[in-house]
């Protein structure tokens, strides 16, 4: 059923009042007019509750701007949306096109840094965020007492004599709920057997990213990516005032799954809502991404943290295939990922997801 001005409704009840779900809850699609983004088009969600986040169909079908209640979620580089037509696989030039956004994907055949890798040069973090979908489908229907709305596309990474990977990904959300769910499946449908890596890179920035915000997680080890990080390890779980000069800070976790094989953690700021709290989570299926990464960055006009379910590490994937970690798609395989994003809100339901993350 779904839950809105606090109470339940049935579809026929809904039917009684609004002659169209629209008042209630929508999706549209809309095209950016000016500037580098001239041309990506997105799907806009509001869900009814509040929630509400951009889809970039031109752009992987990654999430843009979000919000709840008016209070923005996501962090947005300087660089806005960028049209793929202007990505740069060379080096870090990637950081060109990376305008942040709810989530951002990196892969599918490389994530982390600049390396070399069997003599293949390899950019920051891969291609598949700046390759626009095809075959898109944005919509909103009746399932049952539920009503959903998506937008589904396909985008395919492929060169001649090389790799042909295909990501199939569908976006979704019901209305009178404040979360959203990525579906996505990755076949090889070339010849040849192909490294594989994929991270979801979910970028939090201010107000929901303040000095004293708490990251709350199932962690069974937390191990620095480096020496810069290493100074960090005791604080970071929590979040500073800006920082002139910062560096930025990774760190590996080890995640414990429930019951059902998935993670969820979250970054609460206790302060929002009037005191009342607003928590952001991140939940996801850990058999096909056991790695997690979280990428602090709380520099002066660099403000962001990152949580990242992950195939990989972030090092490159030379370092990765050293390890003995790396993955590959055989030719006609497919691989299945599921990630959900969405908020929390009121002291009662946060500490009760924290006791359960916690547990």
């Amino acid at each position: 059923m779904v839950q809105l001005y606090g109470r339940s409704w049935t579809r026929e009840q809904l039917a009684a009042y609004v002659s169209g779900t629209q008042l209630c809850g929508a999706v549209r699609q809309v095209e950016y007019a000016d500037g580098l983004g001239r041309g990506v088009r997105l799907a806009e969600f509001d869900t009814g509750t509040g929630f509400r986040f951009d889809v970039l169909l031109d752009r992987a079908l990654d999430i843009g701007a979000a919000s709840y209640q008016g209070i923005p979620l996501a962090f947005g580089s300087s660089t806005g949306i960028v049209h793929p037509a202007y990505y740069d696989k060379d080096g870090k030039q990637w950081l060109r096109s990376f305008g942040g956004g709810l989530m951002c994907s990196c892969g599918m055949t490389c994530v982390g840094g600049p390396t070399v890798d069997e003599g293949e040069p390899l950019g920051l973090h891969g291609r598949v965020s700046n390759l626009p979908a095809s075959n898109t489908w944005v919509d909103d229907g009746w399932r049952g007492d539920e009503h959903e709305l998506w937008a589904r596309g396909k985008v395919r990474e492929t060169a001649f004599f090389g790799e042909n990977l295909l990501l199939t990904r569908r976006v979704s959300a019901n209305v009178g709920e404040s979360r959203l769910t990525i579906r996505d499946a990755v076949a090889n449908e070339g010849n040849q057997r192909t490294p594989h890596m994929m991270l979801y890179h979910c970028n939090f920035g201010f107000p929901l990213l303040a000095e004293g915000t708490e990251l709350i997680a199932p962690s069974r080890q937390v191990t620095p990516r480096d020496a810069v990080a290493a100074p960090g390890l005791a604080t970071h779980n929590t979040c500073e005032a800006p920082i002139a000069g910062y560096q930025e800070q990774c760190f590996y976790h080890e995640m414990a799954a429930d019951d059902a094989g998935y993670v969820t953690l979250m970054l609460v700021n206790r302060g929002l809502c009037e005191g009342a709290g607003l928590a952001a989570y991140v939940r996801y299926r850990q058999a096909e991404l056991p790695r997690f990464i979280q990428w602090k960055q709380v520099g002066v006009g660099a403000y962001v943290t990152g949580l990242e379910p992950a195939n990989c590490y972030v090092e490159g994937r030379d370092k990765d295939r050293a390890r003995g970690i790396l993955q590959f798609l055989e030719p006609g395989e497919q691989r299945e990922y599921v990630v959900e994003l969405g908020v929390v809100t009121g002291r009662e339901s946060i500490d009760a997801l924290a006791s359960k993350i916690k547990a």
